[in-house]
This record gives structure tokens, sequence and C-alpha cells, in this order.
């Protein structure tokens, strides 16, 4: 398939349902409403996840710990993979997963640092001192830059849906697998952003989308759909080595193993003409006027 049109059969479906998602959060107030709803305790002023050790620690801190750990083991099975031949075959899938995962967190952190949005916890609403601007608004001037938007840790999570490319040429379970972690993680690592209050359920909606066009993006341009070429040419020229390896076994049999195998065939073919019986192979060879006129 032509990387433009995988690009676009990847791209369609995700870019509907963002369309929709970030239209309405951008036209309404809808983050506002989940985050009074769900994430901030308006009786004590305080968000759910401000104190607790399972959202702050396991899940941020941790969490962002854990990503930076995987992708320094994927980048020393890369490195490993130009040590031992037999790692070749994983080359390309690990530079892609590193390009991929490391891009969409870079794409991310860079759009979070020129937005000018502000955290949840820095608004007026939630007991903070600045007004809140929806996402799209003219933010006023006098207003000091806010850098909240998009949501950088929640895309450390949805840098894992980079696994779905990784697999899905070599297995398909392993693939929907990598989708399924990629979403699980990027959406857990977001409630717990929301829970703190330093994101809107928006800024994770974007981050999602950005992760997926990134790491698609990656796999269909910059290594065109395929991770694992290398695998076909190793074998390919592996067969061709043990080709020139027989190939002086063969020029031994020369001749003389070709004639007998010949001679061989037509002993065998003479033994099953004198299986037949004579009287039947002279009837089959009869002139037509020395046959019976009767074949009942």
């Amino acid at each position: 398939m032509h990387p433009w049109r995988f690009w676009w059969s990847h791209l369609r479906v995700p870019l509907t349902l963002f369309v929709i998602l970030a239209t309405v959060f951008a036209t309404t107030q809808l983050d506002l409403t989940i985050a009074r709803a769900i994430f901030f305790d308006a009786a004590h002023a305080q968000w759910i996840g401000a104190d607790s050790w399972t959202v702050n620690e396991l899940l941020h801190t941790s969490g962002r710990w854990a990503i930076r750990v995987l992708l320094a083991l994927v980048l020393a099975l890369w490195i490993a993979t130009w040590v031992e031949r037999d790692w070749r075959e994983l080359r390309r899938p690990a530079a892609f997963f590193m390009v991929a995962a490391l891009l969409s967190m870079g794409v991310v952190g860079l759009l979070k640092t020129l937005t000018n949005v502000d955290c949840p916890w820095d608004l007026v609403p939630f007991g903070g001192r600045f007004p809140y601007v929806e996402l799209f608004a003219d933010r006023p001037d006098a207003l000091r830059v806010g850098r909240c938007f998009p949501a950088a840790h929640a895309s450390s999570g949805y840098a894992l849906l980079a696994l779905y490319f990784t697999f899905r040429e070599r297995h398909a379970a392993l693939a929907k697998l990598g989708l399924a972690l990629g979403l699980l993680t990027g959406l857990t690592f977001g409630l717990a952003q929301q829970a703190r209050g330093a994101h809107f359920v928006s800024h994770d909606v974007w981050s999602a989308f950005l992760v997926w066009t990134v790491s698609l993006s990656v796999y269909a341009f910059a290594f065109r759909a395929r991770l694992w070429e290398s695998v076909r040419y190793d074998v390919s020229h592996e067969a061709s080595v043990a080709a020139r390896q027989l190939a002086p076994a063969v020029h031994v049999a020369g001749r003389s193993g070709l004639g007998a195998g010949i001679a061989r065939a037509a002993r065998q073919r003479r033994a099953r003409r004198a299986a037949l019986g004579r009287p039947h192979l002279h009837l089959q060879h009869a002139d037509p006027a020395e046959r019976p006129a009767n074949r009942d």
C-alpha cells in the first residue's frame, strides 16, 4: 500500500473523532463542567488528587520514570543490534519506537510552551488567581504566559501507541495489545493529572490525537510502513550463501549422479510395463483391423 494511502486509512477515523470532540470542548464549557463534577472538591476547595500518593507519586512521578526507563532499554536494545548479529532484525523496530515516542512527546512538549494556556489549578473557578479563558479565545496581554496545553504527561503514556505499528507486521495480537496499552496508559496518566488540577479533559484529547498522528506519520513516511525488511534480506542472503556452499557438491555429483537417476527411472518404467502383461499390451497396440468388432 502506498504510504499516503496507508497514512490516510489509519488517520481518518481518529481525525473524525478528534474534530468532533475538539469542537465540542472549544465551543462549550464542558471542561469546567467535568472538572467541577468529578475532579474538584468544592466543599474543601481542593483537587481530589492533590494529596494522593497514588496520583502524585505512583502515576505522575513513577509513571514518568517508567517511560524513561523503557526508552532507555529500547535504546540499549538498538545499540545491541549492532553488536549481536542475531538481533539485527530488531534494529528497525527499536529505532522506530524510539523516534516515534520521543518525537511525539517532543511535539506535545513544544506546543505546551507556545500555546499560552493556563492549568486548571491556576484559575479563579478553582481557587486560583487567573480568569478562565476559552481554548481559542483572545487572551488578555496582561496575563502571564501559561504553559499547560496540551497534556505532556499524558503524551508519555500515549507514546506507547507506537507499539501498535511496531508489531502490526509480525503479530496482530501484540499490535492490538500495544494499541490497548497505549490508550490505557495515556488515559490513566491523563486522569491522574486531571485529579491534580494540572489539565482539563480537552488537553488530553489533543495529546492523544497528536501522538497518534506523529507515530503514524513516522511509520508511514520515515519507515515506509516496513520495520522488518532486514529479516527478508537476511533470509535471502543466507539462502544465497547456502546455494554457493551446495554448488561444489552438485558439481562433484556431475553426470554420474544424473545418469544414475535417469537409469533408475528407466528401470522403473520397464518394470511397470512388465507388470501390465504382454497380451493386454498387444491388444492396446494392435491395428484397428485386428481389434474385435464387438467391444461390449
